[in-house]
Formats: C-alpha cells, structure tokens, sequence
C-alpha cells in the first residue's frame, strides 16, 4: 500500500468541500470535463458509433483483440460527463483486457430525469443482442452513476426478459438516491468531492420529484438480486457512496450471487482515475481486469 501517494493524493484534492452553492448545469459540465481531462488515457483506438439510437464510442485495444464486450456506463451524477470523460477507465479495462468496449453517451438531467438513462443503457444492450452478441460475453461497467447503472441496467433487463450479462464491475457506484448510507454522514468533511447538500442538489435533477424508494433508484435499499450475475464493486472509505457498495454487497449474498466488495483505505470517490499516480489505482484496474476475464473467458 502506497501511503506517500494516497497522502500525496489527499493533499492534491485538499480537504472536503464545505456547503454547497449551486452552479448553472451548463457551468457543472465544463468543470467536470476539464477535471477528468487531467486523468491519464492508455493509448486505444476510438471510433464514433451509435448504439440503441444513441451516440457511442468503440474503444478498442491496439494489438490483438479477445472476443468479449464491455458496455461502459460513465459517470458523473446522471447529469454530467460523456463517454470521453470517462475514457481513463474505459481505455484502462481494454488494455488489460484485450476486450472491446462501447462507451455510452446516455441522455443526461435534468433535460433527461429517470429513467431515460436506464432506457438507454437498456437500448444499448438490447442492440448488442440483436446483433447476435452473446449475452454471457458481455460485462456492464461503470464508474458512479454509471457504476450505479450497471445495477440499474440489469434489473431493468432482466424485468424485460432479456438475459443477463456475463459480469458486472462497478466503481464506486451510487445506487441509493434515499441517501440513507451512513456514509452520507460519517464521511462528511472526508469526501474530498461531494457534499449531502450537492449530491441533493444533482440527485434533484435526475428526480424531476419522483419518489427515490423504487428499485431502480434504490438498488443497494430495495432490490431483489435474484439471479444477477457475478459482481464486483470497488470503492473508497473516503467517500460518501461507501456505504452504497457495503448494502448492495450484502443483498447479493443474500441472494446467493458472487460478490466481491473491494474496499481501498484512505482513498477517494472513483479513486481508480489516478492509474500512474496512485498504485493502489492500477492494481485495482488489474483486480477489475482479471474478474472480468475470469467470467467472459469462461
């Protein structure tokens, strides 16, 4: 375990923010992109594509590519990012993996409120069936919210009829909009990128005044497991969303799935971003990697 750099790392973001003053949407986004621009990019080939009537971007290593899909879910609070935000991570599991990935440009809120982003992740993965795509040689992945979709996403296949996909990987997901972790309060003032009072503020938008105890919100709170695939959630302590994986693990065992809860000390929300300058992130992405070719694989 790196100490110097997790200390390194916390010294870079500074102390957790304190209040929240909101911030026009269209501002939220250029701040977000600019932050996630900083984040190192594996070198991958990347082609604009569609996917479910909805733009998308193939990610695909540079040598020799293995048969299996990664359907990417980005992050970014279901109102901002885009596949290129996160294209660290996207690019960072292919080069590992020697799998492809289609990384999904989902409709954001609040012009988009739940559950629009499930529809189109659903969409997605709907045409990667449909064009002959093996269900069982597809992971979900995804990083916050779109750690959160991969959940959602599923559930809302299998409600559909649809099969399951192969392995799901989720970073620091949010899967709770009732916010009743006892994270959201224990690591106040420690969370180095969020507040309650802004992720009320984002949680808001996705909302639009919808009541948040519903599966497909409340995953880590309401949902029945039964039947998912194999699992594996990685997270920070020092993050308000801990307690989102800690539930959610809990209620696959319950249902008798393949969980894996991988907690990393002292580091932050979506800590696998600082491949380069954190070990304790690339040997997560290896972690990442090697579930997710232990299940395509087989």
């Amino acid at each position: 375990m790196s100490k110097e750099q997790r200390e390194a790392i916390a010294a870079l973001l500074g102390p957790g923010p304190q209040g929240f003053e909101p911030q026009p949407v269209e501002q939220m986004r250029e701040d977000f992109a600019r932050m996630m621009g900083r984040f190192t990019v594996p070198q991958v080939r990347t082609t604009g594509t569609e996917l479910g009537e909805r733009p998308a971007v193939l990610v695909e290593p540079e040598g020799g590519q293995r048969p299996g899909t990664i359907l990417y879910f980005h992050g970014g609070s279901f109102s901002l990012g885009s596949p290129q935000t996160a294209m660290g991570l996207t690019a960072g599991l292919v080069t590992r993996t020697g799998y492809r990935a289609l990384s999904l440009d989902y409709r954001l809120a609040p012009e988009h409120p739940f559950p629009a982003a499930i529809e189109d992740c659903l969409a997605a993965y709907r045409a990667l069936l449909e064009d002959g795509v093996d269900a069982q040689s597809i992971a979900f992945a995804g990083d916050s919210a779109g750690g959160g979709l991969t959940v959602t996403t599923t559930l809302a296949a299998r409600k559909a009829g649809l099969p399951v996909p192969g392995a799901i990987v989720a970073f620091s997901p949010g899967l709770d909009h009732t916010r009743t972790g006892a994270t959201m309060t224990t690591k106040a003032g420690i969370d180095p990128f969020f507040t309650p009072e802004g992720m009320a503020h984002t949680g808001g938008m996705y909302l639009a005044g919808q009541d948040p105890h519903q599966e497909l919100l409340a995953p880590a709170v309401l949902a029945d497991l039964t039947g998912f695939p194999p699992l594996l959630l990685q997270a920070g302590t020092n993050e308000l969303l801990l307690d989102d994986s800690v539930r959610l693990a809990q209620r696959a065992r319950d249902a008798e799935v393949d969980v894996i809860l991988d907690v990393t000390a002292g580091v932050p929300h979506v800590f696998q971003s600082f491949t380069g300058r954190l070990d304790e992130s690339d040997q997560a992405l290896d972690r990442a990697a090697l579930f997710l070719t232990q299940h395509l694989d087989a």
